[in-house]
């Protein structure tokens, strides 16, 4: 039993300084395995050591997508190591060899959570869901469905089931990315609106936009150069603008 912050020390240089020059690196699989089990910032630190072991060291972890699926909860947008977070997620993703619905449960349960995401998040997973989309053709029917969310009564996806094959995911419909088409910040609105065309083939590179911050997003914002807006100029005859209005007889702008 490691005290909390030690652990997520421990986790963070893993993969980096301890596992490349460990003789049996197989010898910490229930150390991770446990960490991993363990939820919250813990488990997501996990992630890079335990994918390691299951590239590199043929590591067999059956559950190993529904954990990962369980670990898309409300914070993980918000998380400090949400850009290593969605980097490992982009690469267990990335086989074509996955099933439907699979891959149709972590992009219902990606949208519905973006619905309380901070812009710099949701400018970082609505090109994360397009590039599953690519790699996913099947997964299209959430987006393309007949009539859309308009003939459904309420939404069969079940956000609180743990399994993602019991979740309904593919009978649904992608309704949390056409609200977010009405987004209040311009740029998310933009990204979300790529949806209503045909996708290219060419994926989207996230990279850049996994360390993306709200100052980053202010800053942009604040140095774009402004358009010049025509105005018109009416001379002010009143106290409420107007020439013959009441308080024009008992107030002056003097």
């Amino acid at each position: 039993q490691l005290p909390t912050g030690l652990y997520k020390k421990v986790l963070v240089i893993l993969h980096d300084c301890i596992l490349p020059y460990m003789n049996e690196p197989t010898l910490m699989i229930d150390f991770l395995t446990v960490a991993y089990g363990i939820g919250g910032a813990i488990s997501l630190l996990a992630l890079n050591g335990l994918f390691i072991l299951i590239h590199q060291h043929n590591l067999e972890y059956p559950d190993f997508y529904k954990k990962l699926y369980s670990l898309l909860d409300p914070s993980i947008y918000h998380v400090k190591y949400r850009a290593r977070f969605f980097h490992l997620a982009d690469l267990f993703l990335s086989s074509s060899h996955l099933p439907a619905y699979l891959v149709a449960a972590f992009i219902k349960r990606l949208s519905r959570l973006a619905l309380t995401a901070p812009p710099a998040a949701l400018l970082m997973v609505i090109p994360f869901i397009c590039n599953l989309f690519r790699r996913h053709p099947a997964c299209k029917v959430l987006v393309h469905r007949p009539n859309g969310p308009e003939d459904m009564s309420e939404d069969p996806y079940i956000m609180e089931e743990e399994s993602p094959s019991e979740s309904r995911a593919l009978e649904s419909s992608l309704w949390e990315i056409r609200a977010l088409q009405n987004h209040y910040h311009p740029d998310v609105a933009k990204a979300a609106a790529v949806l209503n065309q045909s996708l290219s083939e060419i994926e989207d590179d996230i990279s850049g936009l996994l360390e993306l911050s709200a100052y980053e997003l202010f800053d942009k914002e604040v140095k774009k150069k402004a358009a010049d807006v025509p105005l018109e100029f009416e001379q002010i005859r009143g106290l409420f603008g107007k020439k013959n209005d009441i308080f024009a007889g008992h107030f002056s702008l003097d």
